[in-house]
């Protein structure tokens, strides 16, 4: 795979490192085609390795891999819990459900009760807890 299709299926799977050019690594400056400083996700690993098998001091390998100190403990600590797969960043946007859903929204339009009032009835009804500023806040859609 050549290094310019490499760097467009990293794009793609959202894999690419914010700062490349920041990583001054030896293996990833010999040239060796292997390594990509692109790559975020091997960056890191590679990053982590430096520091545990190599003994380079946590400064040294997070400042040779484009990271900060502070990235590289993050960074361990998503290794540490789950292994390869937190080397990946976690996806962006929501983490769960939405709770308003359509009949929630339909409900709080349908009652005139205070804010609080209506948040009780939604907790008890459909088992999700809304602050009363979320419900005056559909209300005023």
């Amino acid at each position: 795979m050549s290094e310019s299709t490499r760097i467009r299926a990293l794009a793609a799977a959202g894999l690419l490192h914010p700062n490349p050019e920041a990583v001054v690594a030896s293996l990833f400056t010999g040239g060796s085609g292997f390594f990509l400083g692109s790559d975020k996700v091997q960056v890191k690993y590679e990053m982590l390795r430096a520091h545990l098998l190599d003994g380079l001091p946590v400064s040294e390998a997070a400042a040779a891999h484009g990271y900060s100190r502070a990235a590289f403990y993050l960074v361990a600590a998503a290794f540490d819990q789950s292994g390869m797969a937190g080397l990946i960043d976690e996806r962006r946007g929501r983490r769960g459900p939405v709770k308003l859903r359509p009949e929630i929204v339909e409900f709080i339009h349908a009652d005139t009760g205070s804010g609080a009032q209506i948040a009780e009835q939604v907790a008890d009804r459909f088992g999700v807890r809304l602050h009363r500023r979320t419900v005056e806040r559909v209300r005023r859609r």
